[in-house]
């Protein structure tokens, strides 16, 4: 008489029934909004408490960047090695640690500029290892069918969140002060890590096998390799680095912009990047059906069209009824930014080799956010050389350019992006 054999782990459920999903989705939307709410408090924060000018927004900007260049590529391998699941609470958890070291450093007046610094520097190195393991965790919860769904859906959240944080952090730094609002971004990494924490490792598709493990060395250039040697993945990494130099170069002075050339009040700031941020929204909920309806590649084209020379509308933005620009300015990138991004990320997801992913990711994250530091650092020496207006004229029209490159590039023609396996 034999024994019943035992069942085999269910792997990922369809959406509408996948659990570990749902968790990792509300997990991901709190801290997105929890990001969002300190992006803009520690913005202000160090304009109305330290008088911060384009210098120390530049450097507030590139130390959030910094670790990308530093621990990017490392980072990527060690996902690989690790169970993903697990990087992601341990980072929420440092993040949360670092993050609240600012308002209790208020609370005994003992808060400084560098502190702001270096505490932003601490949560963007929490920030690399989160977001490569996220990028490799996400095809292990869903089915492989899901995945564009899904990333709509993630995206889709990111950007609520992105429509409210601003709002959130601009109100709190007014009732509360900017150092206490702070609090907000520390309770939601616990709320992340709780929710990661009761995904149920049975429910995930199997990691593949790693051949044997080299070293560390080696394994950061099989990664790079892939990026280096696909023109696919190349073109992406390249035209998103200079795209996010544009985009974080005008961002890292929207602010200042925002308060001392347009007197715009702090609360009214938050909003007004809330109404920007609804873009990324309408961005995310149409590129999944747009990408079916007329071809992914298509897709991508148009997305970029839009989300590109629109970018020009901030800069002409001026006092009273004009500040409007700024908004709508920001809401047509977000839509060709995030809606370009949903069908990349699902494109690379499936095109990228399941054992590479995390290493492929990373390699592309150094580029596409390698550029974002050294943006902040220009950022601010050309605000304090040429003044903050005409470097925010500057950075709109680099980015209006690189998001033109998709018409030259190798989805210049065509219905749809690659279907397959790299490997394959």
């Amino acid at each position: 008489m034999t024994g019943r054999p035992l069942a085999a782990p269910p792997g990922p459920a369809p959406l509408r029934d996948n659990r570990s999903f749902r968790l990792l989705w509300f997990g991901e939307g709190v801290s997105v909004l929890g990001a969002m709410t300190t992006s803009v408090v520690v913005p202000l924060l160090a304009v109305t408490t330290f008088d911060a000018g384009p210098v120390w927004m530049g450097l507030l900007t590139a130390a959030a960047w910094l670790p990308w260049l530093l621990v990017g590529l490392p980072a990527g391998a060690w996902v690989d090695r690790l169970d993903p699941r697990r990087v992601m609470i341990a980072a929420d958890l440092v993040a949360a640690l670092a993050v609240g070291s600012v308002p209790v450093a208020w609370a005994t007046d003992r808060l400084t500029l560098p502190h702001l610094l270096l505490a932003t520097l601490a949560g963007g190195a929490c920030s690399v290892f989160f977001r490569t393991a996220y990028g490799a965790f996400v095809p292990s919860v869903v089915r492989e069918g899901d995945l564009e769904t899904a990333n709509g859906r993630l995206y889709g959240t990111e950007s609520a969140m992105q429509v409210a944080g601003p709002g959130v952090g601009g109100l709190a730094v007014q009732v509360l002060g900017g150092a206490l609002a702070l609090v907000l971004d520390v309770a939601s990494f616990l709320v992340s890590a709780v929710c990661l924490w009761r995904v149920d490792p049975r429910t995930l598709r199997p990691r593949p096998e790693r051949a044997e493990r080299t070293t560390l060395r080696r394994e950061i250039a099989d990664g790079v390799g892939v990026v280096a040697r696909d023109r696919h993945l190349r073109f992406f990494s390249l035209q998103g680095a200079a795209s996010n130099f544009a985009l974080t170069g005008y961002g890292a002075l929207l602010v200042l912009f925002l308060v001392r050339d347009l007197g715009v009040r702090p609360a009214t700031v938050g909003l007004l990047l809330s109404a920007g941020s609804v873009g990324g929204l309408v961005g995310a909920a149409v590129a999944t059906r747009l990408a079916r309806r007329v071809g992914t590649a298509r897709a991508l084209r148009w997305l970029q069209v839009l989300g590109g020379p629109t970018a020009l509308l901030i800069p002409l933005a001026g006092p009273g009824a004009a500040v409007a620009l700024v908004p709508l300015g920001a809401a047509l990138v977000g839509v060709g930014v995030v809606g370009a991004n949903v069908v990349r990320s699902a494109f690379r997801q499936r095109w990228t080799p399941p054992a590479l992913l995390g290493r492929t990711m990373a390699a592309s994250s150094v580029l596409n956010f390698g550029t974002m530091p050294v943006a902040g650092v220009v950022a601010g020496w050309l605000g304090s050389s040429l003044g903050v207006h005409p470097t925010i004229v500057v950075m709109t029209g680099l980015h209006a350019l690189t998001s033109l490159v998709v018409l030259v590039g190798p989805f210049r023609t065509g219905r749809d992006l690659p279907e397959g396996r790299l490997d394959d």
